[in-house]
């Protein structure tokens, strides 16, 4: 173990702890657990050596999406990733596959179990030999039903110092919340009843970090994870994780030496994987977990999910072009993970500053035109505004807020041909690889509006929607399938790749990429709006005659303009891969 690591070590704990008697052992720990876990691992070299490069394409999923009866649903979705994926994505994450109590596994029971109704280690060991992946560190709070809590309840060391428990009287009210249930959660315990903190629902009792064997422990599941094969380690509504009374608890400076001292453990122990921070916060918090490029290796870019959409929905690209000009530059050695969709809905809270609260209200109401709903937080002076919108991306095309139209379709594969494009590495989320329509008969079953966007495909409709060429799932399957094929070739959509973006009309968002090693450039142009353009090459000066659309079958740019149709994107170069 390098002696430098044990310095970072005292560093960062010393800024978390201040105690230090505490801060010594806890850094031993640490090295033991260190040296133990590199006796048995085994780094997987990249083949030019870098974290990553144009070829890397996430595929989102739960483990049981697709189920067919008589089948456990990782066997099925493993067959289904290798017969359908095998050549449009090299990597999954698998979202978590843990037994959970509620919130779709985000409630984790046992953090070293897989789920027994979805398969097994062997079968999570199937998903990495084929791909990279990706799982989970819910590292904010566990189940109330896990042995944790439970040994919590009956006073039984170590874990009667693992939870925070808070009179009841103490005023909370700076605390930023995610949701709007009760912070403090009433528990009948050995000692009489308690309340302890629930940042996101009273089935979701947070850790408590003040303690370092909890740390320690979180550790120890991550190192877990990387000897199970997992290359992406996503840390789970981090910006939450430490509290202190008196402030508002989120994005503490505690909580940024966690994730530092959990990049210093990497970097030294397994330094082929990458620490992804999930924070649906705005950008310039967002991007404060790369740190001085020593934290997060990447981070999710929340704010490109509502603005796309109200692009699209608003048919104008100013303020979409305006953010995207405004993305500060990455720092070296980070970039940031881009999606359209996931598991949760689009969220409200990445806008605030861009778009004015009469905008984000415009588009809530198209939302609900088409089927979907809204999450409410509460706020400190008690009142209670949108913090996502839950919908079925596919669903959230259907249309603009002037209602549903016929170029749902496109409009849709407007949006991911959008993101495909970004200055990042591309996360699809399965439902939108299948076009999944709102679910709402799941939204009644379980009674959570997040379930609209969760949909647990039974494999032979879902075959047969893609066997029928035209279904709106098979058209849109093909063409994105198709669409990250093509991304994947070019160099100019390497996630380091330098990103400008070139304004000339709110038609149109149009992405400049370049390579720098190989020079490719790629001028990625999306028409966002319902109407034909016709843009001359004189107002697109950029451009040449010979320019090839890598969308198009390389076909060549011949006449004095450039026609796109509604919601049409070209990939415009002079260097074809």
């Amino acid at each position: 173990m390098a002696n430098d690591l044990k310095g970072k070590l005292l560093q960062r704990l010393t800024r978390i702890y201040k105690n230090d008697v505490v801060v010594e052992e806890t850094a031993c720990a640490i090295e033991r657990l260190c040296c133990k876990f590199q006796e048995c691992y085994q780094q997987r070299e990249r083949q030019d050596g870098h974290l990553w490069d144009e070829q890397d394409v996430i595929l989102i999923t739960y483990g049981n999406s697709i189920q067919q009866p008589g089948e456990m649903p990782f066997n099925t979705l493993s067959k289904f990733l290798q017969s359908q994926l095998a050549d449009t994505v090299n990597a999954v994450h698998l979202l978590p596959f843990f037994p959970y109590s509620s919130d779709d596994g985000f409630s984790v029971i046992d953090y070293r179990q897989v789920n027994p109704d979805w398969g097994s280690w062997d079968d999570v060991a199937d998903v990495a030999a084929h791909f990279d992946l990706m799982a989970d560190l819910v590292v904010n709070h566990c189940s109330r039903e896990s042995l944790w809590f439970i040994d919590y309840i009956a006073n039984v060391e170590p874990y009667c110092d693992f939870f925070i428990e808070v009179d009841p009287c103490t005023d909370v009210s700076q605390v930023t919340r995610p949701r709007n249930t009760p912070l403090l959660s009433p528990v009948h315990t050995h000692r009489g009843v308690r309340h302890v903190w629930a940042t996101f629902s009273e089935d979701q009792i947070d850790l408590n970090y003040a303690n370092p064997r909890v740390l320690i422990e979180m550790l120890c599941v991550v190192l877990f994870y990387i000897e199970k094969g997992s290359r992406f380690i996503r840390l789970d509504a981090i910006a939450y994780l430490w509290k202190q009374i008196g402030t508002n608890c989120i994005h503490l400076p505690e909580t940024h030496e966690f994730v530092k001292l959990l990049r210093d453990v990497v970097d030294e122990v397994a330094p082929d994987v990458v620490l992804i921070t999930e924070t649906n916060v705005p950008v310039k918090e967002n991007i404060s977990y790369f740190g001085d490029s020593d934290e997060a290796h990447m981070v999710y870019q929340f704010g490109l999910p509502p603005l796309v959409l109200h692009a699209l929905n608003r048919g104008k690209s100013d303020v979409l072009s305006e953010w995207v000009l405004n993305i500060p530059p990455l720092p070296p050695g980070c970039t940031y993970l881009n999606f359209t969709a996931s598991h949760d809905g689009i969220g409200v809270r990445p806008v605030e500053g861009l778009l004015p609260p009469h905008e984000v209200q415009n588009l809530i109401d198209s939302m609900h035109k088409f089927g979907g709903f809204v999450s409410m937080k509460a706020n400190p002076d008690g009142t209670e505004s949108p913090y996502e919108i839950n919908i079925a991306l596919f669903d959230a095309c259907m249309g603009t807020r002037r209602g549903p139209d016929h170029y749902q379709v496109p409009r849709f594969l407007c949006s991911q041909a959008i993101m495909l494009a970004m200055q990042g590495i591309p996360a699809v989320y399965i439902h939108s690889l299948t076009a999944s329509p709102n679910d709402l008969a799941h939204v009644e079953q379980t009674g959570r509006t997040r379930s609209i966007n969760r949909r647990i495909w039974n494999k032979e409709e879902l075959d047969g929607l893609l066997s029928n060429p035209v279904s709106p799932q098979a058209e849109v399957f093909d063409q994105l399938r198709r669409m990250i094929r093509i991304r994947r070739r070019q160099a100019a959509f390497h996630p380091s790749a330098r990103q400008q973006v070139i304004k000339i009309s709110s038609d149109v968002l149009i992405l400049k990429r370049t390579s720098v090693c190989k020079g490719q450039v790629i001028y990625a142009i999306s028409n966002v709006t319902d109407r034909q353009l016709l843009l001359p090459l004189s107002v697109l000066g950029f451009l040449v005659k010979g320019t090839a659309d890598l969308l198009s079958d390389n076909q060549v740019l011949e006449s004095e303009d450039l026609t796109l149709a509604p919601y049409q994107t070209v990939w415009l170069t002079t260097d074809p891969a």
